[in-house]
């Protein structure tokens, strides 16, 4: 499978800087261009480029301005910046390495010395994005972590909060899962877990729907703009799936497991006492009548 290529936004008031820098990068990257400082901004926080190529000195906005609002700015301070300049003064390079650029280059340039500058940075991009990954993780079964959970709903509760819509919220809960392992083995246990998070993977079917391994047997769900009839909808589509499901462990054995969910639903409010930590402890508390009931069921927050 080809590998997706990094992207790269050149921003430059002369054409034909944009038209030398882009056919030298755009064999290997993904490129954009923008003519000023404001575009640059607005492109950065819609495209998320990998890499920036900025120059300093542009009308209205300079690079330098540019860039300080690229670093107050949260969706897009860690998107690294190489100046492209024809400011050469040693003042000048000081200046823009203390403003957070990555890297300084001066007009004229050199292709090769683009190429080798701009592949630096993406090796590093690379490199650190990788590391992330891993670090949010899950080695079993391949979904978010814990790590990864708190960081989503941090971010999506915010985006609830400023936008005024629903986030929706549930945790799953294998029935029984210690029986099963005393039963069948801590393999077959793993291997288990493995088919939960293909088939929760599989019922969620918007890109904006974040999933995690809460711990153990308990997996996490966050579903944006979402009503709780919508979470109910989800929830028990994901249950029946389960219950309809036999898994096979090996050639003689095959098992059915059940779920049960705890489901939740808000509208976060500025100055409200209701906090993430109210809106998982209110999906914990919907999960814990969901096994005290009977299991293999969903129940909801304040009902």
């Amino acid at each position: 499978m080809e590998t997706e290529k990094n992207s790269v936004l050149i921003v430059d008031d002369e054409a034909i800087n944009i038209t030398a820098l882009s056919l030298i990068l755009r064999p290997d990257y993904n490129v954009y261009v923008e003519k000023d400082g404001l575009g640059c901004i607005e492109s950065a926080k819609a495209l998320k480029p990998d890499l920036i190529l900025l120059d300093v000195l542009m009308p209205a906005m300079s690079g330098f301005e540019v860039i300080v609002h690229l670093k107050k700015d949260h969706e897009t301070y860690d998107i690294p910046v190489i100046f492209v300049t024809g400011l050469d003064t040693d003042t000048d390079e000081e200046k823009g390495l203390v403003l957070g650029a990555a890297d300084y280059m001066n007009k004229p340039y050199k292709a090769a010395i683009v190429r080798l500058r701009v592949k630096n940075q993406m090796t590093i991009i690379n490199q650190m994005r990788l590391i992330k990954n891993l670090s949010v993780t899950d080695a079993l079964t391949g979904l978010g972590n814990r790590r990864y959970f708190n960081e989503q709903l941090e971010q999506e509760w915010q985006i609830a909060l400023r936008q005024k819509k629903n986030l929706g919220f549930m945790i799953l809960d294998i029935d029984h899962f210690k029986i099963f392992n005393d039963t069948y083995g801590h393999l077959a246990g793993d291997e288990v877990l493995k088919h939960v998070s293909d088939i929760i993977k599989q019922k969620l079917l918007r890109a904006t729907d974040k999933n995690a391994r809460w711990g153990g047997e308990e997996f996490a769900i966050i579903l944006p703009d979402t009503n709780l009839n919508g979470v109910l909808e989800v929830a028990e589509n994901i249950r029946k799936s389960f219950e309809a499901t036999t898994f096979k462990l090996s050639e003689d054995i095959s098992a059915n497991i059940t779920i049960s969910i705890g489901a939740n639903s808000v509208t976060p409010q500025l100055n409200d006492s209701y906090s993430i930590s109210n809106f998982i402890a209110d999906a914990d508390a919907a999960l814990y009548r969901a096994k005290e009931s009977g299991r293999n069921r969903v129940c909801v927050a304040h009902s």
